[in-house]
């Protein structure tokens, strides 16, 4: 029996917490109240968690005369700052600022409070109530909202005042990292273009990379901001580009260039071969040698994601490497890697902007192709130092520059305990109770937002490095292994092995892998990456428990082991999640002749496509596993693959105490020998 005590915040919400209520409760048992993990947290109060969680209900239904019906029945609750948000966040168009600024007042310092900020800033913005906007930005703690960002830049312009270029820099970035449609960036953009900051160019790059990413809003959007006369022809473009492109394409003008440049980046994702065939029987002599260059690397990137041994030719077509996005180039150097070409990895990383060049990713590469390219010990000495640069335990990259040193990875020495009082300032922080209480009741969504926001949005960069130490504690003593984990790797002056890679349900995953022959710190590197040890988690598309299986890979699961009696909900259960997902884990590293980045790909992606990746070709068909691994063409598969690896490797020195070699994990990956029978196949019938 465990003894639980849950601290109470009276009165003021950013004063002193008091231990309240102490509870005897059976480990593992759900009360009402929820639970955190399986240490369920009792929490007592004068006004009952229901109300609360009535509240939230009707929030999600937008039921505002049931909020405010309710609303009287939070007060003094812990969690009444929610109440009070919900139900005004439901009416934010029907209030005036006093109102909101009445309320701002009430919960000072909160994440209830600043959030609110937030959403009557997006609705000044979308107003065009600048003296609205400008009466809170100010005080607008998190500043982590891209449209509010652009909003406050779109309201010096709209005063008349011209942008300094590092806020100009600014908006162009928040505008090209927006992936929607929204207000908020494009007003930004359109006034830093009529005030002749913002480039007629830059307009119709946005326009470039959203028709790449199949955005045709944002899109017509861009182009609008130039040309609105052109929105015809951008929705015949997003319609069918060739038609576009054989019918009356205009040639010459500006306008008429830039649209069919969009048509040919249209095209290319459509159907990569008729757009070579375009650009060389009649668009390349056409195009300006910047717009040549351009199409050149989309259609060299969309080879490239095929895994397709043309696409190094068809990006030597490019004459300049400038005129490529960064994440055209990081293409151009995987394709080139594939191929062994050193020179073209070097030279298409060495174009990238610096921030991502200084990437692990692009650093480690660079550094390779130079050591590739080396004729002498004065040639090798730069690539050492990018490795130093870089060298370390914190990630998949950085562990292999060490190795590249000679040195493997090993647990490192864990920083100063903590000491009695940083643990009390945490235990008694307002904000991490406050996330945790809502965790506890089932607040999940909210608990988790209210502590990142105590975490690290708070104030400026977040809190100092022992502070954090000591919430991921926090965190870590209540089972929520997953605020412990994400807490404790802010932290870069120390690691705390303990708190980022801890092993709960220890006895279970170990004695359960060594029985079916898998390695226990593979598995625990899985699940840290599929739920962070969140028994109840689900994915968007039903993924469930800790090892996120889904339903049918559970059924089929169980049915090739011999399991009677399955039914789904069984998939919640801890013992059940680990039996069904370990074995499917070992199924598929046996049919992928023990490769672990494959296995990996497999668990995230299904196996039918890291069959297909597994052979791209290529001077050399068989690849190291980095290599192979980098160029794993979706972007959550190939970081998903990585820091499974990453993660096995400190599992690994934790659980042996010696040094460990990620790269003898990743081995080499390539075609199936010869004559040899693909038993992966087997593993797609639960898709079937």
């Amino acid at each position: 029996m465990t003894l639980m005590c849950f601290p109470k915040i009276l009165t003021s919400f950013l004063g002193p917490v008091v231990w309240l209520a102490c509870g005897a409760l059976l480990p593992g048992h759900a009360t009402a109240q929820g639970s955190l993990g399986n240490a369920p947290v009792l929490a007592s109060s004068a006004v009952s968690d229901s109300a609360i969680l009535d509240m939230r209900e009707a929030a999600r239904r937008g039921d505002k005369a049931r909020m405010a019906a309710l609303l009287p029945a939070t007060r003094g609750h812990a969690l009444e700052p929610w109440a009070a948000y919900w139900e005004m966040k439901a009416r934010l168009e029907e209030v005036s600022l006093p109102e909101v600024q009445a309320l701002l007042a009430q919960y000072p310092g909160t994440y209830q409070e600043d959030r609110l900020r937030n959403d009557w800033l997006l609705l000044a913005g979308k107003r065009r109530d600048w003296a609205g906007f400008a009466a809170e930005w100010p005080r607008f703690r998190m500043r982590d909202d891209r449209e509010v960002r652009c909003y406050a830049a779109a309201l010096e312009l709209a005063q008349g005042r011209a942008l300094a270029p590092d806020a100009v820099a600014d908006v162009r970035r928040d505008w090209f990292a927006q992936r929607d449609l929204d207000d908020g960036c494009l007003l930004a953009a359109g006034l830093l273009h009529q005030a002749g900051q913002l480039p007629f160019s830059d307009l119709w790059k946005k326009a470039r990379l959203a028709m790449e990413a199949n955005r045709p809003s944002l899109a017509r959007a861009a182009v609008n901001l130039d040309a609105p006369d052109a929105a015809a022809a951008v929705a015949q473009i997003q319609t069918s580009a060739i038609k576009y492109l054989t019918g009356r394409a205009a040639v010459g003008t500006r306008k008429g260039q830039e649209l069919i440049v969009l048509a040919l980046v249209k095209l290319a994702t459509q159907d990569l071969d008729q757009a070579l065939t375009q650009m060389e029987s009649k668009w390349s002599v056409q195009l300006t040698p910047e717009e040549r260059n351009w199409v050149w690397g989309v259609i060299g990137r969309q080879s490239a994601l095929k895994l397709q041994d043309n696409a190094v030719q068809i990006f030597a077509r490019v004459t300049r490497d400038a005129d490529l996005n960064d994440e055209t180039l990081g293409w151009k150097a995987r394709a080139a890697m594939r191929q062994g070409q050193w020179r073209t990895v070097k030279s298409a990383i060495e174009a990238m902007e610096p921030q991502a060049r200084e990437e692990p990713t692009w650093v480690y590469w660079r550094a390779r192709s130079l050591m590739a390219l080396a004729r002498s010990d004065v040639d090798r000495e730069l690539p050492r130092q990018l490795l130093e640069s870089i060298a370390g335990v914190q990630g998949f990259y950085e562990k292999l520059a060490q190795e590249e040193l000679g040195r493997l990875t090993s647990v490192p020495a864990p920083p100063p305990a903590l000491t009695q009082a940083e643990k009390t300032a945490a235990r008694n922080h307002p904000g991490l109770n406050r996330a945790l209480l809502a965790i506890s009741i089932g607040l999940r969504s909210e608990g988790v937002r209210e502590w990142n926001y105590t975490t690290n949005l708070h104030t400026p960069g977040g809190m100092p490095e022992r502070e954090l130490q000591a919430a991921a504690d926090l965190a870590c003593q209540h089972q929520l292994w997953d605020r412990c984990i994400n807490t404790s790797e802010r932290t870069r002056s120390f690691l705390d092995y303990g708190q980022r890679f801890p092993m709960p349900f220890r006895d279970a995953v170990v004695n359960q892998s060594r029985s079916i022959g898998l390695d226990p710190a593979y598995v625990y590197g899985l699940i840290r990456q599929e739920s962070r040890f969140i028994i109840a988690a689900r994915s968007g598309v039903g993924a469930s428990g800790l090892m996120q299986v889904m339903p049918a890979t559970a059924r089929w699961t169980a049915r090739k082991i011999g399991m009677t009696g399955f039914t789904p909900d069984q998939i919640y259960q801890q013992d059940t999640n680990i039996l069904l997902g370990t074995n499917y884990l070992k199924l598929a590293l046996d049919d992928f002749q023990s490769s672990l980045p494959m296995a990996a790909a497999a668990y995230n992606a299904g196996p039918g496509r890291p069959r297909v990746w597994r052979a791209p070709g290529g001077l050399n068909p068989t690849l190291e596993g980095a290599l192979w691994a980098e160029n794993i063409p979706f972007s959550e598969t190939r970081d998903y693959v990585k820091k499974v690896l990453s993660n096995t490797v400190d599992y690994a020195a934790i659980l042996t105490g010696r040094p460990q070699s990620l790269k003898a994990r990743l081995g080499t990956v390539g075609p199936l020998p010869t004559g040899a029978v693909d038993l992966s196949t087997e593993l797609d019938r639960p898709s079937n």
